[in-house]
């Protein structure tokens, strides 16, 4: 556990390199962008369907209605945000990861030879697949927060700490392995990778902060994978 704490300190003191900057800028800009976007089809849609005003038995007419709706999906939308921010920084920052491992290398292990990188075309369905597998994964495990009262921040770091782990472990390593011994490696040393996961997925559901995770994740994990390739 002292190791991982080690790997997340290394990490945490390049956060200030240009290139770690650069992927935080662009996915807070275009997870920004799909949140006021998705804000502004909630209004439309309330426009299009929901009267100015009702009549409710007992109280009569209520004028206003599409106005307080459209006020109140602002809240709405604020705390349905630690939830969305999660996949949705995942899948943005996902498409420029490539480019602070080659930062983390760059500094701490220099000399490595080139990797052949991934194509856009192959790093969007790598943060699609991420995007999809992190949706469908806290849909499902939605209903443990519900009945496991204060143990529900447990369940959300354990299932997006196994995530993480595996997702950016894997990320990081296939640049070095190819997949296969990416996924043997993996395996190898699942326990210590998920815990670094659910240190990362701490801060998941704090805005802003979330979207610095991706980058501090996949820095943590190049560091992980040198060590552990080194011990393989």
């Amino acid at each position: 556990m002292t190791m991982i704490f080690t790997d997340f300190g290394k990490a945490l003191g390049q956060l200030g390199d240009p290139r770690f900057l650069r992927v935080v800028a662009m996915g807070l800009g275009l997870s920004l962008l799909l949140l006021i976007a998705v804000y502004a089809g909630v209004v439309t849609l309330i426009g299009w369907f929901v009267p100015d005003s009702v009549t409710l038995p007992w109280i009569g007419a209520v004028s206003g209605v599409d106005a307080l709706l459209s006020v109140g999906s602002i809240f709405v939308m604020i705390g349905v945000s630690a939830f969305l921010m999660v996949p949705v920084a995942a899948l943005f920052s996902g498409l420029f990861l490539e480019s602070v491992a080659d930062a983390v290398e760059d500094r701490h292990y220099p000399g490595l030879p080139e990797t052949a990188g991934l194509s856009l075309g192959e790093s969007l369905k790598e943060a699609l697949g991420f995007f999809g597998l992190l949706v469908v994964a806290n849909l499902l495990a939605l209903m443990f927060y519900l009945f496991a009262g204060p143990l529900a921040p447990l369940v959300f770091w354990a299932v997006n700490g196994f995530l993480l782990g595996r997702e950016y472990f894997t990320l990081v390593a296939q640049r070095r392995l190819g997949r296969a011994q990416a996924a043997a490696l993996r395996a190898r040393f699942g326990t210590q990778i998920w815990l670094a996961g659910a240190l990362m997925s701490v801060p998941l559901s704090v805005p802003v902060l979330n979207l610095i995770v991706p980058v501090l994740g996949v820095a943590t994990f190049t560091h992980m994978f040198h060590r552990l390739a080194a011990q393989r």
